[in-house]
């Protein structure tokens, strides 16, 4: 089913423009960014269930104008709609006062130039099965109370199962983007939800989780329901797992910790604005082998259909497919407008903010792994002791020394080209960048993108994302 534009965005559409047109005789460039994002996230377990508003919702505008004369940007933000003309001149007033502060204290600031834009218009609507506002919130709220019992249900070998938490969360998504050239509009709808069983055995607590994310409605509960058996099984075999001996080990990673290693490796490693502040070992090796042939890596909004997929990003660019890796070869990076105009290049439509009230940064979107040829018996027959890695935690990269460390929840022995159902959890891998990429030597056919998590910039600065990709086969050292 078709999702629905905003309303009090479209309410807005004509003050917006007037709001344009009342600042362009004092700017050389003016747009206007307009967000009304709403959403609900619920959580049943054994103390009870909560439904509140998610941490996506949103409703708010920016300015962005340009002041010719400096070669400056000025943003400005705000909830509450106003007249144009007021608007007007207190945006005037606002960036004035800030401009005139900057040149009075000295600080030296980049000079940029205006932003070209080329005209575009076009409304674009995603598809859902179940749209959200279809189904109740005490409906919703059954449902995962039913999967939360059929949890509860499992029969445990040994040990106890504390809970298994059960959440879900839904946001639709509005945004306009109007300036002089260009007149946007976009919704879409997309969902998470977890199982996080949680056991306990002889004063041992484990727990693990499986995530479930996609442009989908509450049709996502009904792929939930399938889950909660083999999710808690999963937590019971954690109970056994021993802590991994320190060493390098060849290992295949699942699709959900390829997409970990392509996120921290050659995601934040190539956010061209970090190019602009020489903050990215990256910058030096373009047109240079940074991985094994068998590497192809993908970034775009238009890459690939999942939780970071859109038409435009939050400066008005359209969604693109940016190969970052090319058989081994790093080709480009990613970039919001303001780094890609400082940089020479095209923006790659990866400008995205946090909220209406945050910068835009180049971010990634749905980042991963192409397919390859292998098969994934094929890659485990090949190994004669390592390790099958899956469950991703957390990971970090340093983009201007390229070292990076993924924390892994489990992994599984192999010995002698055979599983051998020995647990080792959790797992540390460490190591540099290309050493861990260029020793990529099987890939597998099926890709799997991931997408129930969100990433910051450095601490701060949270966006939805997504990654995945095949099964990798490398070499890494593990702790």
């Amino acid at each position: 089913m078709r999702v629905e534009f905003s309303p009090f965005l479209t309410d807005q559409k004509e003050n917006l423009r007037q709001l344009i047109a009342a600042l362009t005789p004092y700017f050389s460039y003016v747009s206007v960014l307009g967000t009304d994002n709403s959403g609900k996230q619920f959580l049943v377990q054994k103390t009870g269930s909560n439904v509140s508003d998610s941490r996506w919702t949103e409703r708010g505008f920016v300015v962005r104008v340009y002041d010719g004369a400096r070669g400056r940007y000025f943003e400005y933000s705000y909830n509450q709609p106003l007249p144009a003309a007021t608007l007007a001149e207190t945006i005037r007033a606002k960036a004035n006062e800030a401009f005139t502060s900057v040149d009075s204290s000295g600080i030296h600031s980049i000079p940029y130039p205006v932003i070209n834009e080329k005209p575009l218009q076009h409304s674009y609507h995603g598809e859902v099965a179940v749209p959200p506002g279809s189904i109740s919130t005490a409906a919703k709220v059954r449902q995962l109370t039913a999967i939360h019992e059929k949890a509860l249900s499992y029969p445990m070998k040994s040990g106890d199962l504390v809970d298994c938490r059960v959440r879900y969360e839904e946001v639709y998504v509005s945004k306009i983007f109007v300036s002089k050239q260009r007149d946007l509009e976009q919704s879409y709808i997309w969902s998470q939800g977890y199982l996080i069983p949680i056991v306990r055995r002889d004063g041992q607590t484990k727990f693990c989780y499986r995530s479930f994310s996609g442009l989908h409605g509450p049709e996502l509960l009904e792929t939930m329901t399938a889950a909660p058996h083999a999710a808690v099984a999963l937590a019971e075999r954690l109970l056994d797992a021993k802590p991994a001996e320190p060493g390098e080990y060849n290992v295949i990673c699942s699709p959900e910790v390829a997409g970990l290693i392509a996120h921290e490796a050659f995601g934040h490693g190539v956010e061209m604005d970090m190019f602009v502040k020489n903050r990215a070992k990256a910058v030096e090796y373009l047109g240079k082998p940074v991985a094994s042939n068998l590497v192809t890596m993908h970034d775009g909004a238009a890459a690939a259909s999942h939780v970071s997929s859109y038409f435009f990003d939050d400066e008005g660019n359209s969604a693109t497919d940016t190969v970052v890796i090319d058989r081994g070869i790093l080709k480009a990076g990613i970039s919001d407008q303001l780094s890609a105009m400082k940089l020479g290049t095209v923006p790659t439509g990866n400008g995205k903010r946090e909220s209406f009230e945050r910068k835009a940064y180049a971010r990634m979107t749905n980042t991963f792994f192409a397919a390859g040829t292998d098969r994934l018996n094929e890659m485990i027959g090949s190994i004669r002791h390592g390790y099958l890695l899956d469950g991703m935690m957390s990971g970090m990269e340093d983009p201007k020394n390229w070292g990076i460390q993924c924390m892994i929840l489990w992994g599984e022995e192999i010995r002698d080209g055979k599983l051998t159902g020995n647990l080792i959890s959790p797992v540390v891998m460490t190591g540099y960048v290309p050493d861990l990429l260029k020793a990529v030597s099987m890939v597998s056919t099926d890709v799997e993108l991931f997408g129930s998590g969100a990433c910051g910039k450095g601490h701060k600065e949270w966006a939805k994302v997504s990654d995945g990709g095949p099964y990798i086969k490398t070499r890494a050292r593990l702790g």
